[in-house]
Order: structure tokens, then C-alpha cells, then sequence
């Protein structure tokens, strides 16, 4: 699904979207607003690069990324939840990860991302993904991945 058809699924349900990414950069939300009339269904988002924005922004606990790591699936779920807490929104997506070149480890390679979604409903899912290739792939892959997570968010039960 393309996003503007993506956006027409959010308006035809009268849901809005907020997103929370730190290896994307913004990417997600540069996205949905390169669409005209997406301001009807993204409500607003946050670029948490840092471990003390994703701390400051969306409340994620400088504990939790202590003992997990940035790039950790209860990051990327304490992060969605938090967007979704902080916004007016009905779904939040984030992204966090190791794009590279440098960074990455054997337990956390370079192309290591997680994808957070979650629901005013409570519902919620992470995805760890893998993405080959340089920097500007890793990225592409994860705004694809985030797009159609968002997708799906919104079928799931």
C-alpha cells in the first residue's frame, strides 16, 4: 500500500497516526506529510536520537535503556507508548537502531532495527528486523517496514 492510500485508511476510520524514531531521523513523518492533506491523519512526531531525548520526549526510563540498550525491543515498545501517551493520536509507530556504518556488535549488528506499534486500545507489537545493505538502505527498509506496520496496526485485533 502506498502512503497516500495508507493515509486515506487512517481518515476513512477517523484515526490519527504519531511516530517516535531515532535511526530514521524523521523519516516516517517526512513521509506521511509528503502527502497533501495528511495533517487530517498525522497528528504529530517526535526525532529521539539521543538515549536522554528518548528519556526527556517520550518518558522511556533511562533504566530500561541501561539494562536493554537503545536499540531493544522494550525501547522500541517503551517508545510507541510514550508517543502514543504524549500525542492525540489513536496509533504510534517507532523505529529504533544501528543504520551504520559503525555502531554495531556481534549481539547488535549494524542493519539491527525494532519497530514499535501501539494502540489507544493497549495493544501493542515490536518487530526486530535486519536490514542489509549501507546506512541509506537500513533506513529505507525500516520507513517501508514502519509504513506497512501502520498498515496493519489498525486491522490487527
Amino acid at each position: 500500500m502506498d502512503v497516500a492510500g495508507l493515509l486515506d485508511l487512517y481518515r476513512k476510520k477517523g484515526l490519527k497516526i504519531a511516530t517516535a524514531e531515532s535511526c530514521t531521523g524523521g523519516l516516517v513523518a517526512a513521509s506521511l506529510t509528503a502527502v497533501a492533506g495528511s495533517s487530517d491523519v498525522f497528528e504529530r512526531g517526535w526525532v529521539t536520537y539521543s538515549n536522554q531525548a528518548k528519556s526527556e520526549s517520550l518518558g522511556v526510563s533511562p533504566a530500561l535503556i541501561a539494562e536493554k540498550g537503545a536499540v531493544s525491543e522494550e525501547v522500541a515498545e517503551a517508545m510507541a507508548r510514550g508517543a502514543l501517551r504524549r500525542a492525540q493520536a489513536d496509533v504510534a509507530v517507532s523505529i529504533t537502531g544501528i543504520a551504520g556504518p559503525g555502531g554495531g556488535s556481534d549481539a547488535k549488528p549494524v542493519g539491527l532495527v525494532f519497530i514499535g506499534l501501539a494502540r489507544k486500545d493497549g495493544w501493542s507489537q515490536v518487530e526486530r528486523c535486519v536490514f542489509p545493505g549501507n546506512r541509506d538502505s537500513v533506513r529505507a527498509h525500516s520507513v517501508s517496514r514502519a509504513l506497512a506496520h501502520l498498515a496493519t496496526a489498525i486491522t490487527e485485533p
